[in-house]
């Protein structure tokens, strides 16, 4: 077990160093993009300088590429004879933390090139207190299960504590589409629950933000499989999640859309596509592979058809505004608007439907806030006990 520790540290290193040369190369594709641009001339004259620049540029920043490559070689040959030295101390909080932001921005990224850094899903529990109440904790995105412990307050214990039941933690990467992570995950619940050394009466999904997605996208297709897990599902509390999207992301795909207005500002609106589908898939909520599969995910399009709550569950929703008190315009709580998370919309026939009675205001707190606030907790408790 320790030598597998050791070589997965170095990995890690591996991959961080792919990753470095993987963003050098697109920045050298940026900067020269630019170059050409400014360098062939004006339009009105057609552009005289376009060909000879090309050559030069070409020439210049391939250059450029192939010592980044070699680089990226030699540092990855480097680490490999390091491996023993370099897996001496286990991985901790601070780098899991880490590569969960990396995971969340280009996850995507990293499972498409094989990077080692690339997040595989997988369940944490605590042996030794198994029951027949199953609360399985979903992060949300670029965090990881260890950060359900903010503040020194964890929902999951503290629910098992007062209620009696045995926390599972999902880790996954949050890069890759909401979709994706959503069928893996009820693949896993299916594996957890048929495997459950006790009978399993009662199972709740407790999602954060992205967590929130995730969980509904798995609801979905659990019942379409006919998944048993499917049935012992009593729960759904989806707390901070953007059901309707963030503006965050909405934002961002403005941003690549008047970067790509004008010839000289074009190659920047790469950088903005960096971001990863899971990013992109908050921009309006979208939990399905219909509402990415066969389209240009940067492209600006309507939001898509309604994913219901799943069915015979009972369906709570937690938002957090930065207003301190009722009766004012109520803002978000940073990332995600209070419709967006309590699952509202203008248009009825995009609106999930929670019950008036399940759905929960937290003023004066930010997203973070919600996953350690006793007030939060509280609701929590009443919900579920």
């Amino acid at each position: 077990m320790a030598e597998k520790k050791k070589s997965g540290h170095a990995d890690e290193l591996r991959g961080a160093s792919r990753l470095v040369v993987d963003a050098t190369k697109r920045v050298t594709d940026v900067v020269e993009g630019m170059h050409q641009t400014i360098a062939s001339g004006p339009d009105v004259l057609g552009r005289p300088l376009e060909g000879p620049t090309r050559v030069i540029t070409k020439l210049v920043y391939g250059s450029i590429r192939g010592i980044t490559h070699a680089v990226g070689a030699g540092i990855d040959a480097i680490l490999g004879q390091l491996a023993p030295l370099l897996g001496e101390s286990a991985p901790g909080p601070e780098r899991a933390a880490m590569l969960a932001v990396v995971n969340g921005v280009v996850g995507d990224y990293l499972v498409e090139t094989k990077n080692p850094l690339a997040i595989e899903m997988q369940l944490r529990v605590e042996k030794g207190h198994e029951t027949g109440k199953l609360l399985v904790l979903v992060h949300g995105s670029c965090m990881n299960d260890l950060q359900w412990n903010r503040a020194g307050h964890d929902h999951g214990a503290a629910l098992a504590r007062d209620l009696g039941y045995t926390p599972v933690y999902l880790l996954y990467n949050s890069g890759l589409h909401i979709s994706e992570n959503g069928r893996a995950f009820a693949e896993m619940l299916e594996q957890l629950v048929t495997a459950w050394p006790v009978p399993v009466d009662e199972l709740v999904l407790l999602g954060h933000s992205m967590g929130g997605l995730v969980s509904r996208s798995a609801c979905a297709i659990g019942e379409a499989a006919g998944h048993v897990w499917r049935t012992k599902l009593k729960t759904l509390v989806c707390i901070g999640s953007p059901h309707h999207g963030a503006p965050l992301e909405r934002g961002g795909n403005w941003i690549d859309v008047l970067l790509g207005i004008s010839r000289y500002s074009a190659p920047l609106a790469s950088l903005g596509k960096l971001r990863s589908a899971g990013v992109t898939d908050m921009r309006h909520g979208s939990v399905r592979d219909e509402d990415w599969r066969g389209r240009d995910r940067f492209a600006r399009a309507k939001a898509p058809k309604r994913l219901p709550l799943p069915r015979d569950v009972r369906s709570y929703a937690i938002a957090a505004t930065m207003t301190t008190s009722p009766g004012k315009t109520l803002r978000s709580d940073g990332i995600v608007p209070v419709y967006s998370a309590l699952g509202r919309h203008k248009k009825a026939e995009l609106a999930l439907g929670f019950p008036e009675d399940h759905q929960w205001i937290a003023y004066g707190m930010g997203h973070l806030d919600l996953l350690n606030r006793t007030e939060v907790y509280d609701t929590l408790r009443s919900w579920l006990a």
